[in-house]
């Protein structure tokens, strides 16, 4: 979240930016220095009550020890009033806190300088296009009947199983889908990630701490008995790795690396849009996250892009980059760049990876800091990307790299999958 400090000296730019997403703050900005000006008042008389109570505690003990009780006895009774004022105000504190914090919650982060503004993935910027599209023989198939022909998928399975959205890899498809995941896995940890194994489910705490609540609670799957959340992606517990956390600043940076399943509920997602793999309730996705020292999270996001990058060429796919506009970057993000890759047979482009900077937005909610060079507390920067969601890259490699008697295996892959065709 926004710090409240941050508001109150750039009050104006805030409002403008926020307006690149169409969000008009106005009012929500106003309520926020309202509520934190009532804040601090009541910490002031909380805290000279508290002093004053003190001050009175040892003026008692002194005029008990000069034998002077009833003098004493009589400055009693206001000390008893003014830890029933100091109670009160406590409350009162705790509770206009409280509604601060929410407020602060309804407001996404600022864009970026450099992300337009915008009102849908219809005026997202293409930044880099790179690749080659395939020209496929006559008759060339969807991956969705792909995955039938050479019976590596199984959507129907899967429905009959859980439901739509819920696919059941098989055989030569099973051992492509761990493929990618371990080569996503020895990319991200040659090129200094750590690899992490983490939690499919998450408590409440970790959601607010990455952005996922309030903004995203519909689109997330609840257990209500243990007030878990299956994760949306490995971000969230990722990046909860370093909550509470104060770091020295030789820590920084860090990166981590996990592959996780992930579940969103996408309600609403109908149509021929998301047939097949291109929309799931369950997928797989391989993350990347960094911890950054605040200077240097702009250079470490365009390393993180070039990775991705790397990843795709490596994959011979044809893909293209966007720069998000304010109205489709997501609620936490400064800036976000999203990968897709092209899908020849659909002759559609398909959203593969999105790389964001949220700047000190989650760590503030996170209480992520490190101690910097002049000794006090900063706040990091965080970062994430997908490297990479399996479903639309493997829809993308089925599609591109079918020939008329089977599927041609990615060179980069052979190794990991044992077999050079489907």
């Amino acid at each position: 979240m926004l710090q409240v400090a941050f508001i109150r000296d750039h009050k104006e730019d805030v409002i403008n930016r926020l307006a690149k997403r169409n969000f008009d703050a106005t009012q929500l900005i106003d309520d926020v220095i309202s509520m934190d000006e009532k804040r601090r008042q009541l910490q002031t008389q909380l805290d000279n009550t508290l002093a004053e109570s003190n001050s009175l505690s040892k003026e008692i003990g002194d005029l008990y020890k000069s034998g002077k009780a009833a003098e004493a006895n009589v400055l009693k009774e206001k000390t008893s009033q003014l830890k029933e004022d100091s109670k009160s105000l406590n409350d009162q504190l705790n509770q206009t806190s409280n509604a601060l914090t929410d407020l602060l919650y309804k407001i996404p982060n600022v864009p970026h300088e450099s992300v337009p503004k915008g009102n849908s993935d219809q005026d997202n910027e293409e930044i880099f296009n790179e690749g080659d599209v395939p020209k496929l023989f006559e008759g060339a198939m969807p991956h969705w009947e792909l995955a039938k022909k050479y019976d590596i998928i199984d959507f129907e399975l899967g429905n009959k199983i859980s439901g739509a959205g819920f696919p059941v890899y098989k055989g030569k498809g099973a051992r492509l889908q761990r493929a990618l995941i371990a080569y996503f896995l020895d990319k991200n940890t040659a090129a200094g990630y750590t690899e992490y194994q983490l939690p499919h489910l998450v408590n409440e705490a970790s959601c607010y701490g990455t952005g996922q609540l309030p903004d995203k609670e519909g689109q997330m799957y609840h257990d209500s008995r243990d007030d878990l959340y299956l994760i949306p992606t490995a971000e969230v517990p990722g990046t909860n790795v370093f909550r509470d956390v104060l770091l020295a600043e030789s820590d920084l940076p860090i990166g981590i690396t996990g592959y996780t399943p992930c579940f969103r509920r996408e309600a609403g997602s109908y149509g021929a849009h998301v047939r097949g793999l291109n929309r799931l309730h369950q997928f797989d996705k391989v993350e990347i996250i960094r911890v950054e020292h605040p200077d240097n999270s702009y250079n470490a996001f365009n390393g993180m892009i070039e990775h991705v990058k790397n990843i795709l060429r490596e994959l011979k796919l044809p893909y293209r980059i966007l720069r998000l506009c304010g109205g489709d970057t997501g609620f936490p993000a400064a800036m976000t760049y999203d990968f897709e890759v092209f899908s020849t047979a659909q002759d559609r482009w398909l959203e593969i990876s999105s790389v964001s900077n949220f700047e000190s937005y989650q760590a503030n909610r996170l209480r992520l800091r490190f101690k910097n060079s002049d000794g006090k507390n900063e706040l990091a920067h965080t970062l994430n990307g997908s490297s990479l969601a399996l479903p639309r890259v493997l829809a993308g490699i089925l599609e591109n790299y079918q020939t008329e008697d089977g599927i041609n295996i990615p060179e980069v892959l052979i190794p990991y999958t044992g077999f050079d065709k489907i």
